[in-house]
């Protein structure tokens, strides 16, 4: 594990603990345990009483949810720097899980103590309700992407996705380097593979991307916006 203030300091550029003081996020590490998983090894089910909350350091880990007829529903992706079961420790001892945990691939995450979690944040009225603010911005994130899988057709999600994926300050033609396989993104934009294997295939007869496995290079950025109805992106000034 890193030394104390490295591990501080990269815990602190998370939400969850961006408002907790140096002696506050050195006492909740004390009751850390750093964790490694394996692609595909469990790290919690639904259904199961909830003591931790969990901080991904490397590798992804995706939640999901199975249909009775045992079907995959991928909830979220969650990428190194990210919290996830945070809020499951505001529903008090019966708290339990609501989705399963699983590594996609090889994975270092930290768990933490929910109980002493809360502990701190009886201490910190300011910090519980900055948490809030947090929590409440997160949570309408969620709203607006539950919208679009419900309202919006397959083309709409996968553009949406890839429009996401672009990274900042690119030049005309950006690239695209997928993380996960696109099987799981399938899974996480509510389409079967081969409809996402159908989409990729018009864009790229349109000119829009061209695709090479995980690697996807996109030619019209602007059309792409057009598309899903986003304003074109403005020229940053000099």
């Amino acid at each position: 594990m890193k030394p104390a203030a490295d591990l501080s300091a990269e815990l602190r550029r998370a939400y969850l603990f961006a408002e907790l003081s140096e002696s506050h996020v050195a006492r909740l590490l004390e009751d850390t345990r750093e964790l490694k998983l394996q692609p595909g090894e469990t790290l919690f089910r639904h259904g199961e009483p909830a003591g931790h909350f969990y901080f991904l350091r490397q590798g992804l880990v995706k939640l999901f949810r199975l249909s009775p007829e045992g079907d995959e529903k991928i909830i979220e992706i969650i990428r190194p720097g990210e919290t996830f079961a945070e809020a499951v420790m505001f529903m008090g001892t019966k708290g339990r899980y609501p989705v399963n945990a699983e590594a996609v691939s090889e994975a270092r995450l930290l768990a933490f103590s929910q109980s002493r979690f809360l502990g701190m944040l009886r201490e910190m009225p300011e910090a519980s309700f900055s948490l809030l603010a947090s929590m409440s911005r997160r949570l309408h994130m969620l709203v607006n992407q539950i919208e679009s899988l419900t309202l919006q057709n397959a083309t709409y999600r996968l553009v949406t996705y890839l429009l996401e994926q672009l990274p900042g300050g690119s030049a005309t033609a950006p690239e695209i380097q997928l993380s996960v396989p696109k099987s799981v993104i399938a899974a996480r934009l509510a389409i079967q593979p081969e409809t996402l294997s159908r989409i990729l295939a018009r864009l790229r007869q349109g000119g829009l991307v061209e695709v090479h496995g995980a690697h996807i290079a996109v030619r019209d950025v602007q059309a792409l916006r057009k598309l899903v109805h986003m304003p074109p992106e403005r020229d940053t000034p000099a």
